[in-house]
């Protein structure tokens, strides 16, 4: 079963959108909406100065997980697809999974883009990858975030109390999702 990006016929296209796997030259791109105002509040990191972050975005092992959202030609947001190995006492081949993540601009927000871009984004993790597994995590207040995993038909597996250290907001509560393929293939999304 295929389990690298490789694998995946890009561009991906859905009904409105478009993805595929970023490149140096859309650092620029992404930068500008992840700069955006309210953006960056909810992501693990300060987007930052613009050299800072395309520097970090060029790093081979970021860029090998990050997906561009594209309407019409243009930059709308950003996918990470993590592949990782599954837990294991087995000294065997380990079962793939990944952790996802998104952001879009807000300019582009109440459209029904996130959504499909992430059910999207399940589809190629299922069918195109063969994962067995995939997870989000988000911030508890950001619900925007976990409105969509519910949309999607992720399952919440953890509320977490005060557990991360958001940079203005002080300790917040976290939430994780997860879907399994089976559970994907029982009930399609989108």
């Amino acid at each position: 079963m295929p389990q690298d990006l490789d694998a995946v016929p890009w561009p991906v296209r859905t009904a409105r959108l478009s993805l595929r796997p970023a490149t140096p030259d859309d650092a620029d791109a992404i930068w500008k909406v992840r700069r955006r105002p309210g953006v960056d509040d909810w992501l693990s990191h300060d987007v930052g100065e613009r050299d800072a972050y395309v520097a970090r975005l060029r790093d081979p092992d970021r860029l090998a997980m990050t997906l561009v959202i594209e309407l019409d030609g243009r930059i709308i947001g950003d996918l990470m697809l993590q592949l990782e190995d599954s837990w294991s006492q087995r000294d065997v081949e380990r079962p793939r999974q990944a952790t996802l993540g998104w952001v879009l601009d807000p300019e582009h927000g109440g459209q029904g883009y996130a959504t499909e871009a992430v059910a999207e984004l399940l589809r190629i993790s299922f069918e195109d990858l063969g994962l067995r597994r995939v997870r989000a995590v988000c911030f508890a207040e950001n619900e925007p975030s976990w409105r969509l995993m519910e949309r999607l038909a992720m399952r919440r597996e953890e509320h977490s109390v005060r557990d991360a250290l958001h940079r203005s907001r002080g300790w917040v509560d976290g939430l994780t999702y997860a879907l399994l393929a089976d559970e994907w293939r029982g009930r399609p999304i989108g």
